[in-house]
Parts: structure tokens; sequence; C-alpha cells
């Protein structure tokens, strides 16, 4: 084939993949049921507390004086959550009524979210869970009612365009590497990392280091347009695990992590390794705003 001729097919080609409808209606249909899970009652927009327990008792409730402040639809004391080491015990305040799942409690210990399932704890509209980070222990309060979820006005994207859907060479570490990932605590968590793609984007030819999160390489990054046209912190981007060497990454699905939207959060931080020198205009936008 002449190369003129191919080069001709290649661009028209391409061009045809920017303007597929089925492509763009399989990311707008992505992107409408992520907007979906942010709205939801237990989605990140539903958080209204996060308060780091002492050892000992700590008390939760709407009224004055106690450690865990609550929206004043609760009780004015709810119980105390009582941390001994490593386990949260708690105990309700007698006269409240206090569910976990669906079943009335007075005493039970709880179960944080890591290593997880959280148990979850329901008190009226409110749910309350343990979160560990670190070595600390928090209870995360949750509010079908919360302002962030009233007050929401939609995410932000970049139209979709397929040139930020690009095919990466995967490369495997033999064994795997346990990656150190700080979070905006200041606190360090690791997790394992089967190797890195490379890939070809905006220009360049740049790599990224994924971590297995349920089965799927999960991705942390930063790039040219952060802080200015997206989340300064950075963004977030699934992608298979890898066939035949090769791992799809589709930009146009990189989205926002949660302290985007929500201030009672703990999100992990892009390592240095995935910081790029090139600009992903795809994906979610960020103007500044948390609603």
């Amino acid at each position: 084939m002449p190369p003129l001729l191919g080069t001709t097919l290649l661009l028209v080609g391409s061009l045809a993949m920017a303007t597929d409808p089925a492509y763009r209606a399989e990311v707008e249909k992505w992107r409408a049921e992520r907007e979906s899970r942010l709205r939801a009652e237990d989605g990140w927009l539903s958080l209204v507390g996060l308060f780091w327990l002492r050892e000992g008792p700590n008390w939760a409730g709407s009224g004055p004086g106690n450690d865990i402040q609550l929206p004043r639809s609760a009780p004015k004391r709810v119980g105390a959550f009582l941390l001994q080491g490593n386990e949260v015990l708690f105990r309700a305040e007698p006269g409240a009524t206090v569910f976990l799942e669906d079943r009335p409690v007075t005493a039970v210990k709880l179960q944080p979210d890591v290593p997880g399932p959280a148990d979850i704890l329901r008190v009226g509209d409110l749910s309350l869970l343990v979160i560990k980070r670190g070595r600390r222990y928090g209870i995360r309060v949750r509010d079908k009612n919360s302002e962030f979820r009233r007050n929401f006005r939609g995410c932000q994207w970049f139209p979709v365009d397929s040139a930020y859907r690009v095919q990466a060479k995967f490369v495997p570490y033999e064994p795997p590497r346990r990656v150190p990932i700080l979070n905006i605590l200041g606190d360090t968590e690791y997790h394992q990392s089967p190797g890195y793609v490379e890939f070809r984007v905006a220009g360049k030819q740049v790599r990224l280091e994924p971590v297995l999160d349920n089965g799927r390489l999960w991705f942390l990054f930063k790039d040219q347009t952060s802080g200015r046209e997206t989340y300064g912190a950075g963004r977030f981007l699934y992608a298979d695990l890898p066939q035949n060497g090769a791992v799809m990454l589709d930009f146009n699905k990189a989205y926002n992590p949660p302290c985007a939207f929500n201030p009672y959060t703990t999100c992990p931080l892009p390592p240095k390794q995935n910081h790029l020198p090139v600009p992903i205009r795809a994906g979610e936008k960020y103007d500044g705003r948390t609603s």
C-alpha cells in the first residue's frame, strides 16, 4: 500500500472512531451511571461527618457535648462508640432506636471498612460506619438529606474523544510490588501493583503504574490539566486486567475522587510516578466547586 494512501486511511479511520455514535453513547451511559452513584442515598454526596475515635468511649448524638456531633434529626444522645485497641464496640443509649442493617441493636461489635465489609448502623435517615485509615479508626456519618446531595448540580465532562481511548502495553512485575499510596490525611497505605503500562498519548510516550482493586487495575494519576481544568489532586481511572500483554485505557471515563465533592472523605493521592507530563483533556472536569 502506498504510504500516502495508508496515512489517509488511518486518518479516516480515526475520524470515524471519534464520531462513532455507538461509542459516544456507551461513554455517555457510563457517565450517567457515575453521576447516579454520586447522587445515591449512600453515595459520596451523602457524607456529613467524619470523626476520629480516641481510646475509650466516644459519645454520639445531636446534643451539645457529644464527641460525634450528629445532625439535628438524631436524638440528643444516640450511644457510645468504644475503641479498645483494634476493636470498636457500640452501645446504644437507653431509649435510642438504632438498627444494624434491619435489626435493632443495643450493643454490638462493629466491623470496619478495612478489610470490610463495614457494618452499618442506622438512626432514622442517618447511617454510621467505622472506617480504618492507617492506625486510626473513625466514624463516617451519612445523611440522606445532606446539603451536598440536595445542592449537587451535576458533573462536568470533556467531550467524548476516542483519541483518548488508547491501547497500552502491559509490563508485569516479577513478583508484583507493594506500592505506597499517600492519602489526604497524611497516612500511607500499601497496595499491590502487578506491573505498569506504556502508551502514547497527546504526542508523548508515557507510563502509569496501577494497583489492584477488586480484580481490576486502578490508576491514580495527575496530568497537565490538574488544578486548571481538572481536579488538582488528580483523577481515577479503572481498566480491565491485561489481555495478551495489553490494557485498554479509556480516559473518557477518568473521574474525580470523592474529595472533589465532599470534605469528609479520605482520598488517596496519585504517586509521583503517575504524574503525567502531558494534558489529558478527557473525562471529568472540575471548576473548584463542591456542589
